[in-house]
């Protein structure tokens, strides 16, 4: 999970916290720690699909097309370590998170739309006396 603020998209990751997450995917893998060349697939929140027909850690993807894949050749054991020691367990509630993240934007549009009003007032105001003036 990284957390993306505003405005920012999947292709702006840089490469090297990419490569840090999927080299933790593949150590976290049951099957995938003893592999090589292992695909990691990423996507963004909004893409993933969970029906209820869906087995426990199964999901699916609203948009092929928005999938995005990166190999893990081997594991890299320094890549490990240097995570390992910063590791922080949190457990958010991610949807809760979202909502309230949405919520800011929400609030954030509403109120440039109404500088935007207060604006068109303000020059619609100004026109008038001016065409009175005239």
């Amino acid at each position: 999970f990284i957390f993306m603020f505003q405005g920012e998209k999947i292709e702006d990751i840089p490469k090297e916290v990419l490569m840090d997450c999927a080299h933790l995917v593949k150590a976290n893998s049951i099957q995938g720690c003893k592999m090589n060349n292992v695909n990691v697939v990423y996507t963004s929140w909004s893409n993933l699909k969970k029906t209820a027909d869906m087995d426990v850690g199964q999901i699916g993807f609203h948009r092929q097309k928005d999938v995005k894949i990166v190999t893990v050749e081997k594991k890299v054991n320094e890549i490990l370590n240097r995570l390992e020691k910063t590791r922080m367990e949190r457990f958010p509630d991610l949807a809760a998170e979202k909502e309230c993240r949405d919520r800011e934007e929400r609030n954030e549009k509403k109120a440039q739309i109404q500088e935007m009003k207060r604006r068109e007032k303000e020059e619609m105001k100004k026109k008038r006396e001016m065409d009175e003036l005239r």
